[in-house]
């Protein structure tokens, strides 16, 4: 059970108040062995995910390619190739089109170095660098972008946002109700102000969620440094970085709602009454992310929403198809919808808070007649 803050004195500021509620929150989770526990089996997770990826990317030899009579020289003393022959330059872009190799090396008169590389949507890396010398490449089918790591990055962003504000939005909104629930908030309320409470216990919990995000970002960093990938490492450092940033002001702004939905019901049982919709609201950009990481009008659209921004925008940045300017609008939306999710919650939190039995709807939530 939640156990009240020693009662200030009169002369508390309101950011003293802040920051005692916020202590008390961070020091009740970090006393909860569960949370701890919890916590440690991410990371280890995380990290082992990040070495294995890092491994298993660098360790992908045995590239299969086809190669034509006339460049066999070529290829002759290259190591991790699959070679294919075939009779000549229109066999092997067949051969590429079919996808039974994934790509060709051919002759080629106008090339310095006398050969170059026939792909489809794009040239493997790993054939590039085992041909010591880049040759010009020939795409059949131009793309951008690798789909397979597009796909690992959009879990990645997409899971991490949903584990940490689902965990620690569901955890707002189980601590408003228990002291609803033990009387608890009466005692809390006439030793600092509503709105006092509200701002410390989403602080509270922002910091512990920005520490285990930032905590999440150190260990992808280590794990891509062990494993070698600083070519990804360069690519993911940017959208990595900006995902800290939207999350900060992402998390605040479902933080305040997750407490003011639960401010409006006084028993654990009837928690999701009022917080699934804002759960639906977490649980969106995952799902978004995941069926149309490469859909770029649906990640466009999902990077200028706030809700799911955190997640898209980044994306759109891994992937290189956000303009320099359009991280900074769209952090300037999320900003203000913070700001106004601030203003409604406060309000629901203050109209509902000492209101107890029967679940208070939206509108008596917020009309100042409800308090």
């Amino acid at each position: 059970m939640s156990t009240p803050p020693t009662r200030p004195s009169a002369g508390l500021t309101a950011a003293q108040g802040i920051w005692l509620v916020a202590e008390r929150e961070i020091g009740s989770k970090l006393r909860s062995k569960a949370f701890v526990i919890s916590t440690a089996i991410l990371l280890l997770a995380a990290l082992a995910l990040v070495i294995w990826g890092g491994f298993a990317a660098a360790n992908n030899a045995g590239t299969p390619i086809a190669v034509t009579p006339d460049a066999e020289q070529y290829v002759a003393d290259v190591p991790g190739l699959e070679v294919t022959a075939v009779a000549d330059r229109t066999a092997a872009e067949a051969a590429v089109e079919s996808g039974d190799v994934e790509a060709a090396v051919v002759a080629d008169a106008s090339s310095p170095l006398g050969f170059a590389v026939v792909a489809d949507s794009s040239a493997p890396t790993q054939l590039l660098l085992q041909l010591a010398q880049v040759p010009p490449v020939v795409l059949l089918e131009p793309e951008e972008g690798n789909p397979a790591l597009g796909y690992l990055v959009a879990v990645g962003f997409g899971v991490v946002f949903l584990l940490a504000a689902s965990l620690f939005g569901g955890t707002i909104a189980q601590s408003v109700v228990e002291e609803k629930q033990t009387r608890v908030v009466e005692l809390l309320i006439s030793a600092i102000p509503v709105r006092v409470l509200l701002a410390g216990k989403v602080i509270g919990n922002t910091v512990l969620a920005m520490a285990q995000i930032l905590v999440l970002a150190a260990i992808a960093v280590v794990g891509l440094t062990i494993t070698g990938q600083t070519a990804l490492l360069q690519g993911l450092g940017g959208p990595i970085a900006w995902f800290a940033v939207f999350f900060l002001f992402g998390f605040i702004l479902l933080a305040s709602l997750f407490a003011a939905a639960a401010s409006m019901v006084s028993r654990q049982e009837d928690i999701g009454s009022t917080t699934t919709p804002l759960t639906m609201l977490v649980m969106a950009p995952y799902f978004l992310v995941i069926f149309f990481n490469d859909n770029p009008v649906v990640l466009a659209i999902m990077s200028y929403v706030p809700f799911s921004a955190p997640v898209g925008m980044p994306m759109r940045l891994f992937l290189g198809e956000a303009q320099w300017w359009e991280p900074l609008l769209s952090l300037a939306i999320l900003i203000a919808t913070c700001v106004g999710a601030i203003l409604l919650g406060a309000r629901i939190y203050e109209n509902s808070l000492l209101r107890m039995g029967g679940r208070v709807s939206l509108r008596e939530a917020l009309s100042a007649s409800g308090r």
